[in-house]
C-alpha cells in the first residue's frame, strides 16, 4: 500500500471521528435489500431533519470509534452499514430511522451511540419513542401551571383564614 492511500484512509478515519465527537446521537443501520428509491427517500428524510447519512468502510468506522473512545461497536461493524449522525438532538435520527424501518422491513437498526456510549438496537427504538422536545416542554408547562394554580389557591385560602 502506498503512502498516499494510507494518508487518505487516515483522513477518512479522522473525518468519521470528528463527526462522532460532534454528534448528539448516532444510528448504525444495515441497508441491505433497500432499493435505490428507498435509500433516496431515507436520505431525504434525514437531510430535511439536519441529519447526515453516510456509508463508510467498516474498518474506517471501527478505527474512528476506537479513537473516539467508544467501546462496543465492533460487533455491529460487519456487512453493509450506513451511519446517521444527529448533531442537533439525540432523538430525531432514532425516530426517523425507526419510522422508516416500520414501513421498510429491509432496513435493520443495528446499534447506536448516545452521549459517547454504544447502545443496542432496542435502546435506539426506545429512544425513538420519546415525544418530541416541543411536546415534552408543553407537558412541563402544563404541569407547572397546575401547581402554580394550586399554590395560588392555597395562599388565597390562608389569606382568607387570617382575615376572618
Amino acid at each position: 500500500m502506498n503512502q498516499a492511500n494510507v494518508e487518505a484512509k487516515k483522513q477518512i478515519v479522522e473525518e468519521v471521528m470528528e463527526k462522532i465527537n460532534r454528534s448528539k446521537a448516532i444510528v448504525l443501520v444495515d441497508y441491505r435489500g433497500l432499493n435505490v428509491q428507498q435509500v433516496t427517500d431515507l436520505r431525504n428524510k434525514y437531510r430535511e431533519a439536519g441529519i447526515e447519512y453516510k456509508v463508510y468502510k467498516n474498518s474506517s468506522m471501527r478505527f474512528a470509534f476506537k479513537k473516539a473512545g467508544i467501546e462496543g461497536m465492533d460487533d455491529y461493524l460487519s456487512g453493509p452499514n450506513a451511519i446517521a449522525f444527529s448533531y442537533e438532538d439525540a432523538v430525531t435520527a432514532a425516530k426517523i430511522t425507526n419510522d422508516f424501518a416500520k414501513t421498510n422491513d429491509k432496513l435493520e437498526i443495528k446499534a447506536g451511540v448516545m452521549e459517547g456510549h454504544a447502545i443496542s438496537a432496542d435502546d435506539v427504538k426506545s429512544l425513538a419513542n420519546i415525544p418530541p422536545r416541543e411536546v415534552l416542554l408543553s407537558m412541563l408547562v402544563s404541569a407547572l401551571q397546575g401547581n402554580i394554580k394550586n399554590l395560588a389557591y392555597l395562599l388565597d385560602q390562608i389569606r382568607e383564614n387570617k382575615e376572618s
